[in-house]
C-alpha cells in the first residue's frame, strides 16, 4: 500500500515501472519479429510466406482451432452448472472442488497422458465379464479425439473455474434464481438464460485462456499422434528456425489481441455496471 501511495505521489515514477514492465514484454517480441525478417533482406516476409504456404501449418492450426473450440464448449457445459450448485446449494464443497480444480498444477501434463494411454489402450469391457462393449479409444481417431480434449479440459480446468467463480461472486445468484424460479423457469432456462448472460465477460476470459493453453499445447498431442498446432510448431523448430520464429511472433499477437479483447469486454461491463 506505502508502495502504491508513492507511485500516486510521483506520476513519474509511475510511468517508469510501466515503461520497464511493458519493455520486458515488448522487447523479446520484437527481437523475435526482426529475427523472423532477417532471412531474406530482398524479402523481408518470406519467412510468413514460406510458413503460410505449408499445408501442414493450416491442418495443424485448423485441428488445434478445433480442438480448442470443442474443449471450450465442453468446460462451459462441465464448470458452469458445477460452480453455479456449489454456490447456491453446496457451498462447503467449495474447498474440495477448489482443490480438485488446482490438481493439473500439481500432476505434470506427461503423467495425465501416460495415465491416458494406459487406461484407454484396453478394450472396454463389461463389468466382471470379457464381453467387449468397445475396442480401445487409442486404436481409432474418434476415440483419440475425444481422450484429447478431455485432457485439454482437465488442463484448462483451473482457469476456467477460477474465472466463471470469480465471475459469479459479483452476481447475485440466490436472488436471480428465485425470481426465475419466481415465473416458473426450468434449471436449464435459469442456468442458460439468466446466469449464462451474467458471466459472459468471465466465460469470455476463461475461454480465450483456455484457447490459448489448447493451441500452444504439446505433450498431449504429441504422444497421443494428434496433429496440432503446437508439435508441428516444436518439429519446425528442429529444422528450421526462420519459419518458427515467424510463427512464434504470431501466435503472441494473437494471444496480445485476445487479451485486448477480454480488457475492451470487462472494462466495458465494469463501467456499466458503475454507472447503474
Amino acid at each position: 500500500m506505502k508502495f502504491i501511495s508513492r507511485l500516486r505521489k510521483f506520476p513519474f515514477m509511475a510511468w517508469l515501472w510501466f515503461l520497464i514492465g511493458a519493455l520486458y514484454f515488448v522487447l523479446p517480441l520484437f527481437a523475435t519479429f526482426e529475427f523472423s525478417l532477417s532471412w531474406d533482406p530482398a524479402e523481408p516476409f518470406k519467412a510468413y510466406q514460406r510458413a503460410f504456404e505449408d499445408i501442414r501449418f493450416w491442418r495443424s492450426f485448423i485441428a488445434s482451432n478445433v480442438f480448442a473450440v470443442i474443449t471450450i464448449i465442453a468446460c462451459i457445459i462441465l464448470v458452469v452448472p458445477t460452480a453455479y450448485w456449489i454456490r447456491l446449494r453446496l457451498p462447503q464443497a467449495r474447498r474440495i472442488v477448489e482443490f480438485i480444480t488446482l490438481m493439473p498444477f500439481v500432476v505434470p501434463a506427461i503423467i495425465l497422458v501416460f495415465g491416458l494411454i494406459r487406461v484407454y489402450s484396453q478394450p472396454v469391457t463389461i463389468p466382471f465379464t470379457e464381453i467387449v462393449l468397445m475396442q480401445p479409444f487409442t486404436q481409432f481417431k474418434a476415440g483419440t479425439n475425444i481422450l484429447i480434449v478431455a485432457g485439454y479440459m482437465v488442463l484448462a480446468m483451473p482457469y476456467m473455474y477460477r474465472s466463471v467463480d470469480t465471475g459469479m461472486r459479483t452476481v447475485d445468484i440466490l436472488t436471480l434464481t428465485e425470481a426465475a424460479q419466481s415465473l416458473g423457469a426450468s434449471w436449464f432456462v435459469i442456468i442458460t438464460r439468466v446466469i449464462l448472460p451474467n458471466i459472459r465477460s468471465a466465460l469470455l476470459s476463461g475461454a480465450l485462456l483456455t484457447f490459448a493453453i489448447v493451441v500452444g499445447e504439446v505433450i498431449l498431442a504429441s504422444f497421443l499422434g494428434v496433429n496440432a498446432f503446437g508439435p508441428y510448431l516444436f518439429l519446425l523448430g528442429q529444422h528450421r528456425a526462420y519459419e518458427p520464429a515467424a510463427l512464434s511472433f504470431v501466435s503472441f499477437l494473437l494471444t496480445w489481441i485476445a487479451m485486448g479483447v477480454i480488457q475492451l469486454v470487462t472494462g466495458g461491463q465494469n463501467q456499466t455496471a458503475g454507472g447503474h
